[in-house]
């Protein structure tokens, strides 16, 4: 369980693949992240939860498996690349977000970054399968990080970035038709299933 909120920009010191088993390898430098990390221990990795397989000198390991590469925009991290980071919640710790699992539920693509002053509006289209979860001044979670829908149109979300959101992520680098792992509320999810029955 994750909050949303990033604790770290790490950076991809390699992203290999293991061959013929479709895995990618993930090597990340986060030397705050690597402190606080044990063998086994999950992180959110631009919001998908993954295992760390090794900690040591500052970097993380992890295993993303073909499931998980078809679903998010890991396969298409390079060398260099900049990630949101979140350790796992601890019991007892403020849950500053929102309820974030680490689940992708889609993948969204930029259509636009618009800098409002010292914020942005940033606009997505996001897909029908996780659109329906979206509602004004709802909670998605963006690369990992919670966010409020500030507005829904037919084919996306617009999303009103602070300061702080630009400084401490890797969103304000974001342009035009990249891609973004989404994660919708679960709340959303579990009322969805319940008003079914």
């Amino acid at each position: 369980m994750f909050t949303g909120i990033v604790r770290e920009r790490g950076r991809v010191v390699s992203a290999e693949s293991n061959g013929g088993g479709g895995t990618l390898r993930l090597r990340i430098a986060a030397p705050r992240t690597a402190a606080q990390t044990g063998l086994g221990d999950s992180v959110s990795i631009a919001g998908c939860c993954l295992t760390a397989v090794a900690v040591g000198s500052g970097q993380l390991a992890f295993d993303a498996v073909p499931e998980t590469l078809a679903r998010t925009t890991l396969e298409g991290l390079a060398e260099g690349a900049e990630v949101n980071l979140e350790p796992a919640l601890r019991a007892g710790e403020p849950l500053g977000g929102h309820y974030v699992q680490g689940h992708v539920d889609g993948v969204g693509r930029v259509r636009t970054l618009e800098r409002e002053g010292e914020s942005a509006r940033l606009r997505l289209d996001v897909p029908e399968d996780v659109l329906r979860y979206c509602v004004e001044k709802g909670s998605v979670a963006v690369d990992g990080v919670s966010l409020t829908v500030a507005d829904v149109d037919e084919g996306g979300v617009g999303i009103a970035l602070v300061p702080h959101t630009l400084r401490e992520t890797t969103l304000s680098h974001l342009e035009p038709g990249d891609r973004v792992n989404l994660e919708a509320d679960v709340l959303a999810k579990y009322v969805e299933r319940l008003a079914r029955r």
